[in-house]
């Protein structure tokens, strides 16, 4: 008796986690007008609520991605790089999610549109890059809640501290327990990262690539996380893009579960 009803339980679990691991859509062919372009295979629409935080630089579990999938994240914009950046993507017809700084969008919110209207995700990355580990938990969430407002005036123009997509980044991933419990009880979903190309760091172009790929072909998957500011990162990018088209890699779209319907 005590078996069956654990194979029933488990049966539900199994049948859950299917759901919360995200509904897909997988994108269209025709929808990119550049013959052999590397695409988006898929927008993966991902409930905070079964997925909190993600990426296992940081915690115990990421997205639900299949091997040789990528999830393509750019930190740190807008910024004057941020056009070469969307030029790359748009010719490989590929969508990223960009984790906004509040200050940057208020500088740029021209830009921040551009980065909605090209079909890319908006997440949020707090009012001026802190070191929030380090600040009292009221002036973390202020900065925090002050880059949210920021990146929701020049998306939305309103200025609400409930994102239209409720995705954040810690900068330098500098968490604390209070304020991931804080996030989670506003349902808003903190992502960390699979692997990086630390292009924080200063290093060619080239050398870059070489770092990025090698770190993926080990992790042969992942939310991958770069920063359209770097001069470098941007010269890099078409490469890299070419490396995954060249080397059946596929790229996921990440958008909340409730704006599936604008994906």
């Amino acid at each position: 008796m005590h078996a069956l009803a654990g194979k029933i339980v488990m049966r539900t679990l199994l049948a859950t986690f299917a759901v919360a691991m995200a509904a897909t859509t997988t994108a269209s062919a025709a929808d990119c007008p550049h013959e052999g372009a590397l695409g988006t295979s898929r927008v993966m629409q991902v409930d905070v609520a079964h997925f909190p935080r993600v990426g296992i630089k940081s915690f115990p579990q990421t997205l639900p991605l299949q091997d040789k999938e990528v999830v393509l994240t750019f930190d740190d914009g807008p910024a004057a790089q941020t056009s070469q950046i969307l030029a790359a993507l748009r010719s490989e017809c590929v969508r990223a999610t960009f984790f906004m700084v509040g200050k940057g969008a208020q500088e740029m919110p021209a830009m921040v549109k551009r980065i909605a209207a090209a079909g890319h995700t908006v997440g949020h990355h707090t009012w001026s890059h802190r070191h929030l580990n380090k600040l009292s938990h009221a002036a973390a969430v202020e900065e925090i809640n002050r880059g949210i407002a920021a990146d929701e005036t020049a998306l939305n123009g309103v200025s609400t501290t409930s994102p239209s997509t409720p995705f954040f980044r810690f900068p330098y991933f500098e968490s604390t327990p209070a304020l991931l419990d804080e996030l989670q009880s506003r349902g808003i979903m903190v992502f960390g990262a699979d692997l990086w190309a630390s292009d924080w760091e200063r290093m060619t172009p080239d050398q870059q690539l070489k770092l990025l790929v090698g770190r993926l072909e080990v992790a042969r998957k992942g939310i991958i996380l770069l920063h359209d500011p770097r001069a470098q990162t941007a010269a890099m990018l078409p490469a890299f893009l070419r490396y995954l088209r060249e080397h059946g890699y596929r790229v996921v779209h990440i958008v909340p579960a409730a704006a599936g319907k604008h994906s």
